[in-house]
């Protein structure tokens, strides 16, 4: 007998192998200009989706319609791509100057612009990152059109049932249907979709929005039309890249337009040769933090401070927002509306003008009065996208013919994860990044420590973090191996290593800034991808994160401050 052990793949690793398979796929197909998503050309992409079955698509894999997956999908594409039979990506291409509307998915900062009635041009100005996202949402919507055209073509002339008629002439009445039509054609669509009627009633309004009550009839219909006609007259869907943007990608383009435009602003106020702490945020925390407690006086003097961050986080409490605002503006606060394409936004706070006592965060040393260090806040970035901006950020400003290095002290991370232990809302500190599908690692001394935030009602989890190529490709069974394996990882992100590989470069390789500058990462959880119920599918954060996103910022300004 031998004694070798009988080697069966796990379900991580073919998952893992089949995220590695898409990505090769996925770059291919760039490379080639255009592809048909359900045609040959398509097939490795569908397959390693299928076999992956990641938890944010749900039933993918089941001949039933999967709702949850469908809704996070149609969030983050443009509206009324469902109609479109071709699909393409492009750089930056001057259609902002042309008499195309814009299209901004709800949930996804890009341009889209529809062509014609069949076109819809997506422009992708965030690097490799944004075209795997969008692909891999698009494969997902054209196996989900599929499995409804099975269900409704009878034969092979492209005769349909009587619910796909019944629906079809629901969606083109095209106008807002009484209780008793809109229950009929729901009725139908259960049928077609292999799901129930209660099912549909409890997601059909998130769909809508408010010029289109019916749009998740709408939805389905054309999803399946196209997929009818893909299968009785083999006119497919097709997605192209345009020539400007297989050239463009990669080339860092749009991260040395912004940070070139910051840098100049920043030379132009006089604060170029000051100290810089950069955080990489959302555009509320930080300001919210530093002038809540004085443009909000009464509030602040009477709540819990946690509360009021409430307050002004929601949706209703327009006026608040603006006090604050206001208040930034009159002492120093620079705000930079991103044009170069990056969709990155960049606040940048000259401390000198801020008056230290009126904020409720201790300052005790005298760094502050001495050095009249500068805070400079941007956005977040999006997965690849963060090694081009941190990496054109820290390269030195020509002055005159002249390279000015940045005194860049801190550069501080926050950002929302995926949690493998614990749930929505908790915070993870970690020690190392690790680059999903590599064993490239990037350790680092995180100024950022789990006793600076526990015993804050909050629970908090240290360790290493994966940095992975998408969050809507990852499976249970991966995600329990990286958990379980000794990585011990706690969480998942998008851009830690990313940034992690740029801030090393240039401390320690580069020499653009010194190479004891202090990092700290923490993120907080939007989801436990182990917990079904609780992908990102399931619905966002709401007010639950906003006491772990304070928690941090309010560490993170203490640091810098002292």
């Amino acid at each position: 007998m031998s004694n070798r052990k009988h080697h069966e793949r796990t379900r991580a690793q073919e998952s893992s192998n089949a995220i590695e398979r898409m990505y090769i796929t996925m770059r291919h197909l760039f490379n080639r200009g255009f592809y048909k998503p359900m045609g040959v050309s398509g097939e490795t992409l569908r397959q390693a989706l299928l076999l992956l079955r990641p938890e944010i698509y749900g039933s993918i894999g089941d001949e039933k319609a999967e709702l949850e997956g469908l809704l996070y999908v149609i969030d983050r594409l443009p509206m009324g791509i469902e109609e479109c039979m071709f699909i393409n990506l492009t750089s930056d291409e001057g259609y902002l100057n042309s008499h195309f509307k814009p299209i901004i998915p709800s949930k996804r900062r890009r341009n889209c612009y529809r062509i014609d009635a069949e076109q819809m041009n997506i422009e992708i100005t965030r690097g490799r990152s944004e075209i795997y996202d969008i692909l891999t949402h698009l494969t997902f919507l054209f196996v989900e059109s599929h499995k409804i055209s099975k269900r409704v073509v009878i034969n092979e002339s492209g005769a349909t049932t009587r619910d796909w008629m019944k629906l079809e002439k629901a969606v083109l009445l095209n106008k807002e249907l009484s209780q008793e039509e809109r229950e009929v054609a729901i009725t139908h669509t259960a049928n077609i979709l292999g799901r129930t009627f209660n099912e549909l009633m409890t997601v059909y309004n998130q769909f809508a929005i408010e010029n289109q009550p019916e749009r998740f009839l709408h939805i389905i219909y054309w999803l399946g039309k196209l997929a009818i006609e893909e299968q009785t007259t083999n006119n497919k869907r097709t997605v192209t890249f345009s020539p400007m943007l297989r050239e463009r990608i990669g080339h860092h383009i749009h991260g040395e337009i912004w940070s070139d435009n910051i840098k100049d602003i920043l030379f132009k106020e006089g604060l170029l040769e000051r100290p810089i702490h950069i955080i990489s945020a959302n555009m509320h925390s930080v300001m919210n933090t530093l002038f809540a407690p004085n443009a909000l006086k009464a509030l602040v003097a009477k709540e819990d401070i946690f509360r009021v961050y409430e307050a002004i986080s929601k949706k209703e409490n327009e006026q608040l927002r603006s006090k604050v605002n206001k208040e930034a503006l009159q002492r120093g606060m620079i705000y930079v509306k991103d044009t170069s394409g990056t969709n990155i936004d960049v606040q940048i706070f000259d401390t000198s003008k801020i008056d230290v006592s009126k904020i409720d965060i201790p300052v005790t040393s005298s760094y502050i009065v001495e050095n009249k260090p500068v805070i400079l806040v941007m956005d977040y970035a999006f997965g690849e996208q963060a090694y081009e901006t941190i990496d054109e950020l820290l390269k030195p400003f020509k002055v005159k013919g002249k390279n000015v290095h940045l005194n860049v002290e801190s550069i501080s991370i926050m950002g929302k994860a995926g949690i493998l232990q614990g749930g929505k809302g908790d915070i993870m500190i970690p020690s190392a990044h690790i680059f999903e599908g590599t064993a490239d690692n990037y350790p680092f001394e995180n100024e950022l420590k789990k006793e600076d935030l526990e015993n804050q009602g909050v629970n908090v989890y240290d360790g290493a973090m994966i940095t992975v190529l998408g969050t809507s490709l990852q499976n249970k069974d991966i995600l329990k191996f990286f958990h379980n394996s000794t990585w011990k990882v706690i969480g998942l992100e998008m851009e830690g290593a990313h940034y992690q590989k740029a801030i090393q470069a240039a401390s320690k390789v580069r020499g653009s800034i010194g190479k004891d500058v202090k990092v700290r990462y923490a993120y907080y959880a939007s989801d436990n991808p182990l917990e079904t119920g609780a992908t990102l599918a399931s619905g966002g954060l709401g007010t639950s994160g906003v006491k772990p996103t304070y928690l941090i910022t309010r560490k993170i300004l203490e640091q810098i401050f002292n």
